[in-house]
């Protein structure tokens, strides 16, 4: 009998973000499951898109295993988890971990660019505490998430890696279930790899690091082609990196397990190589919002579909407030018509409209409440309907998720609907907008909140997509950021200035 321990501790760090990220913020159910331990973290996780159920579903076809229930945890991305939350939750991994007995395995769900308030590098110090605690002969495995700033000491303290292969992330539970298959095939052989580590010295914007867009769609599709033409038991992987989380090895990376170094080194080197050429075509692109609603509505006059525009500097998913309010001013301003705006995080507004009740009119403060600089948009808005936030996803990235958003509500204002919820959440799927009564396939112009995400359920249904520039603390250009503790030798936007020649200039 093969007992494999499974346990994950998901955060995406924004370092420039105000908002922490607390033990509550880990607790607390929105678009994925609240922190769950032991026997039940397998029923909490059950049905949703998630590394750790594509984990748990390979584990169980074995007949031969027992899978092993430790602490499963992700709060949405915002500023730096605290010094609180992550001992709390890492000396519940590490103490179920101590307390399981005997094992033959240790997969992880992690994301790979958590940082906490004392841990630049918070997944490879939980790492290092694991394979201490595990012991050398009992293999680690971790599923990372495509914006992993895979570290030295990740690597160290992991026997495997591997990494999404699609932004957005539709491939979640297939990384889980290829990750676990690859563990249990180690401790099957016995087999350790030998690892290589490569890193550009560059930085990818966000956005384009989109795998259904130039240059990532070919940059995929050549490595796809890669990976079919490796040895037997070479796997290779790609982390576009999160270039928001402030830390000296942030970045996009090369990850390479092979039976022997050689292998290793010459396929993270070839694939270095490839990386270097494409330099170049990651220049961010994007329009200021009132440049980008102008834009929007021009095309929706002769578009059969809608236009849809990312508010890509508040993106929820990377950590944005969700509730800044550059975009929904300009679709005002410019007098839009039949356009939708969402989702907007007000918790105080959805409350007024629920109160007021459908069909009444209510004068709001909405949004502007938690981005510094920001303000809300103050005036009389209709209550078009109302919702409690309770419904399943049915995209492609969020389908199964059992949402849980707190009271919302649909307002209107001139030509524009607004969906209000009282949590922070990316506008990634068209469930959101339904349990409102909404079909956003009858509208003009949809602006989101997101970066990449959305594309996977609203591409399908658009005629165009336009990135829109709004105040917000998600910057799509790197070379923008006020970094502190990055490489001094990376440039900090492809083909510009590195921290030391901004720092000397």
């Amino acid at each position: 009998m093969k007992r494999i321990a499974v346990a994950g501790f998901q955060h995406e760090t924004n370092t420039f973000a105000d908002h922490k990220a607390d033990f509550q913020s880990f607790s607390m159910t929105k678009d994925w499951p609240p922190l769950c331990s032991g026997p039940d973290m397998l029923d909490t996780v059950a049905g949703f898109h998630l590394p750790v159920v594509g984990a748990l579903s390979r584990l169980s076809q074995e007949p031969d295993a027992e899978i092993v229930p430790l602490t499963w945890a992700f709060a949405v991305p915002c500023g730096h988890v605290t010094r609180d939350a992550f001992e709390r939750i890492a000396g519940m991994i590490t103490d179920q971990l101590a307390a399981a007995g005997t094992l033959d395995g240790v997969y992880l769900d992690l994301h790979g660019a958590m940082v906490s308030e004392h841990y630049e590098d918070a997944e490879g110090e939980l790492l290092r505490r694991i394979a201490m605690l595990a012991g050398s002969g009992v293999p680690v495995a971790a599923s990372l998430d495509y914006h992993a700033n895979i570290t030295e000491k990740m690597l160290e303290y992991a026997d495997y890696l591997d990494v999404y292969r699609e932004y957005p992330h539709t491939d979640m539970a297939e990384t889980g279930y290829r990750t676990a298959h690859i563990l249990l095939d180690m401790i099957d052989r016995d087999i350790r790899y030998h690892k290589a580590l490569r890193k550009p010295d560059y930085l990818i914007p966000l956005n384009l690091g989109c795998t259904t867009i130039e240059p990532c769609r070919t940059l995929m599709a050549n490595l796809n082609t890669l990976r079919g033409n490796l040895p037997d038991l070479t796997h290779m992987s790609f982390a576009a990196g999160f270039a928001l989380s402030d830390i000296h090895e942030a970045g996009p990376a090369i990850l390479v397990h092979a039976q022997d170094k050689q292998t290793a080194d010459n396929t993270a080197d070839h694939v270095l190589e490839l990386l270097k050429t494409t330099e170049q075509a990651f220049e961010p692109v994007g329009l200021p919002a009132p440049a980008a609603v102008e834009e929007a509505m021009g095309q929706a006059r002769h578009a059969a579909l809608p236009i849809i525009i990312a508010d890509t500097q508040d993106n929820p998913g990377a950590g944005g407030s969700g509730d800044t309010t550059g975009v929904l001013r300009a679709l005002l301003a410019a007098g839009a018509e039949d356009a939708l705006c969402g989702f907007i995080a007000d918790g105080e507004t959805a409350l007024q409209a629920h109160v007021a009740g459908e069909g009444a009119e209510i004068k709001a403060r909405l949004g502007g409440k938690l981005f510094k600089g920001d303000r809300p948009v103050q005036g009389t808005f209709r209550v078009l309907a109302l919702g409690d936030g309770e419904f399943t996803g049915t995209g492609p990235m969020w389908k199964g998720a059992r949402m849980q958003l707190g009271l919302c509500a649909l307002l209107e204002r001139g030509g524009v609907q607004i969906a209000v919820s009282s949590k922070t959440i990316q506008t990634g799927d068209q469930s959101m907008f339904r349990h409102l009564g909404v079909d956003p396939t009858g509208k003009k112009i949809i602006a989101l909140k997101s970066s990449v995400h959305f594309r996977a359920d609203f591409e399908p249904i658009a005629h165009s997509v336009l990135v829109a520039l709004a105040p917000g603390p998600v910057l799509l250009d790197p070379g923008q950021i006020p970094y502190r503790n990055i490489r001094p030798d990376v440039r900090l936007s492809p083909n510009g200035q590195t921290l030391q020649q901004r720092s000397s200039a």
